[in-house]
């Protein structure tokens, strides 16, 4: 599975199977699932030729990828952090 990191230093995982030139498919889930609940509808699509990309949000990354116990409280930002106000 691959990354992308954010520019806040959120690590974002996501599926992208399939040929690069295939016509895409993006799959996106609800809160409280994971990318690996479209995992048949994806295997399906690119059975039949199709790209499929699936992401995890921000806030309900799969445990067994997570080092540590993080909710959406802990990722979002303080008021200092977003007014940028340094201590």
């Amino acid at each position: 599975m691959a990354t992308v990191t954010t520019k806040d230093v959120a690590t974002i995982f996501y599926k992208d199977w399939g040929a690069k030139d295939a016509q895409p498919i993006v799959f996106h889930h609800g809160w409280p699932l994971s990318s690996d609940d479209w995992d048949a509808q994806m295997l399906f699509f690119l059975a039949n030729g199709y790209r499929v990309v699936a992401h995890d949000r921000r806030g309900t990354v799969a445990h067994r990828r997570w080092p540590l116990a993080t909710t959406w409280t802990t990722m979002r930002p303080t008021p200092r952090q977003w007014w940028n106000i340094s201590t």
